[in-house]
């Protein structure tokens, strides 16, 4: 027997495609926000406790645990896989973007460790994202994945490049708005 509506099946690539999404925009939101809070520019929407300021990367281990539960114990089909997939992205753009701070607890929130995992984990994700399925990789895929591949390290190198420059242009600026926004 079938059913009357057919249950729609997302694939993996449709999936990542919404967490890809989820987890950019809110890496950009995330770092727009707290540069707009330290310069004084927005209210601050920091939350305290007891002198403490709880960082977002706290928000996206909680919202990873509620939506990885929520995958395993409920298994979403159709919108609801979509907007899991959505919410995953969220929670891995909050807790990514202060990545460096897993490293060095007390460390500096602009820390280029943060920016790289960024890179590293969108990269991820686009791969599973927009990559062509193994079993229809042919031999002239070949020859543009290596063109690919070598046009994607260029850039790595550049945006290393870039990234350093721009981490002693801009870090000083940083540290300062960051020490005079700290209570």
């Amino acid at each position: 027997m079938t059913p009357a509506h057919p249950i729609p099946r997302e694939t993996a690539h449709k999936l990542a495609r919404r967490t890809l999404f989820g987890f950019l925009v809110t890496f950009v939101l995330s770092r727009i926000f707290v540069f707009l809070i330290m310069a004084q520019m927005m209210p601050n929407l920091y939350f305290f406790m007891h002198g403490t300021h709880v960082h977002h990367l706290n928000y996206g281990i909680f919202l990873l645990a509620a939506v990885c539960g929520y995958s395993v114990f409920r298994r979403p089909i159709g919108r609801a896989a979509e907007i899991t997939a959505l919410l995953y992205g969220v929670a891995m753009g909050l807790t990514f973007d202060e990545f460096g701070m897993w490293l060095h607890l007390g460390g500096s929130y602009w820390q280029r460790a943060s920016v790289d995992a960024v890179v590293v984990v969108a990269a991820l994700f686009g791969l599973v994202a927009f990559a062509q399925s193994i079993r229809r990789f042919e031999k002239r895929h070949l020859w543009a994945f290596g063109a690919l591949a070598a046009l994607v390290l260029g850039f790595g190198f550049v945006l290393y490049l870039a990234g350093n420059r721009l981490g002693a242009d801009m870090g000083p600026t940083l540290q300062t708005l960051e020490e005079a926004s700290s209570p």
